[in-house]
């Protein structure tokens, strides 16, 4: 009597889908390696840092009026906003820069589903620095209003949302930098040079004026930091995304998945 084997075929270097870890899982480890590295923690405990001195510097220095909940928090959002992309970059790129990447692909050779775990990783800390500036945001609102300013509560549910989405592009941003260039320096100083430049140019040069009111973030963001964004203005936010978010992320992909490990 012939006997047949049920069990399934196993194919050399071929790991089942029950024994990859799951994503949640992935996005854990990669939480834990935006603090476990020095410029990582450090990047953290800065962003922090000037959360705190904005508020302070306000609580100093503004009118009374103007010491408020809605302004605690929207002032915090820019300087936070240009740290959180450094984040992003160094999330990518310090797999490469510290020679890491062969260990962590060879643990999980599917490299999409590290990449997915990254990326939810920054959003998340994006996420996180949006709580952390109405944490500040509050404190400094109960010491104006212990001290005399304003001390108004009141902030528009719209303000929070748009917050959250200028952090998480921003983060994303960077993110996608970092996938493009694997490279910490270029990264970095790519990411915070050509907007700049490409700003200086849309204002200068009179036919790139219109060019500049879809492509240039540093306008298209800028509409965020009030609570009410018109259809237009988002119209012109999701076209300048498009050139300075997905196409880095989509390109910074295929070449991460393309390129040998040292």
């Amino acid at each position: 009597m012939t006997t047949v084997s049920t069990a399934p075929e196993v194919v050399p270097g071929h790991r089942s889908a029950e024994h990859l870890p799951s994503l949640a899982r992935l996005t854990a480890v990669e939480l834990r390696k935006l603090v476990d590295t020095r410029a990582g923690r450090w990047l953290l405990i800065t962003i922090g840092l000037v959360s705190a001195v904005i508020v302070a510097l306000l609580l100093v220095y503004a009118e009374a009026p103007e010491q408020n909940f809605a302004v605690f928090f929207t002032t915090a959002l820019l300087p936070v906003g240009v740290l959180l992309p450094v984040l992003g970059i160094l999330s990518i790129t310090s797999e490469w820069s510290q020679r890491t990447a062969l260990t962590t692909f060879a643990l999980v050779p599917r490299r999409e589903r590290v990449i997915t775990a990254k990326l939810v990783a920054v959003v998340l800390a994006a996420l996180g620095a949006v709580l952390s500036s109405l944490a500040f945001a509050a404190v400094g609102t109960a010491i104006a209003g212990a001290t005399g300013g304003a001390g108004t509560w009141r902030i528009e549910g719209a303000l929070v949302a748009h917050a959250v989405v200028f952090q998480v592009a921003s983060v994303l941003m960077g993110a996608g930098f970092g996938l493009l260039l694997l490279n910490t320096p270029l990264a970095i100083v790519s990411y915070l040079v050509l907007p700049i430049i490409w700003s200086i140019v849309g204002e200068l040069v009179r036919p790139l004026n219109r060019a500049a009111e879809w492509l240039d973030t540093g306008r298209t963001m800028e509409p965020l930091f009030t609570a009410e964004v018109t259809a237009g203005q988002w119209q012109r936010l999701a076209v300048s995304l498009v050139l300075w978010l997905v196409v880095p992320v989509v390109a910074g992909t295929v070449r991460a998945m393309r390129r040998e490990v040292a």
